[in-house]
């Protein structure tokens, strides 16, 4: 593994130590349950799956406690913890609209900003 300082001062706008993305990455997960709803400030909110469909609507409960009636249509899974503030979101296992949103504001927060799309893409951010 490399020693981020040897990349020098700006380092740490580019990539997180081990230790702190093994925090990160090692959060306990259950991937059949969370997913990601909409939401009209945030666009997509985390939410876990309280009961499975019926008719069409799932109910979920979101991370600040609100319980929700979704349309089963609109929910987009999440990703494991371990893709979180990756650099190259091709390698996501779910490349959806609220993943990518999730992992740039995750960066972002950070000051990781920047990021790519796929081998031999220009980085973005």
């Amino acid at each position: 593994m490399m020693d981020v300082s040897e990349l020098g001062e700006s380092a740490r706008y580019l990539r997180q130590g081990y230790q702190d993305l093994m925090k990160v990455h090692t959060v306990p997960w259950d991937g059949k349950k969370r997913v990601w709803v909409p939401d009209e400030q945030d666009a997509y909110v985390e939410a876990e799956i309280k009961s499975e469909a019926t008719g069409g609507r799932v109910n979920v409960e979101t991370k600040d406690q609100k319980m929700l009636m979704v349309r089963e249509a609109e929910l987009q899974p999440m990703n494991p913890p371990r893709f979180d503030l990756l650099e190259d979101m091709a390698m996501m296992t779910h490349l959806n609209e609220a993943a990518v949103l999730h992992n740039l504001r995750q960066r972002y927060a950070r000051w990781m900003i920047y990021v790519s799309h796929g081998p031999g893409c220009r980085r973005w951010g």
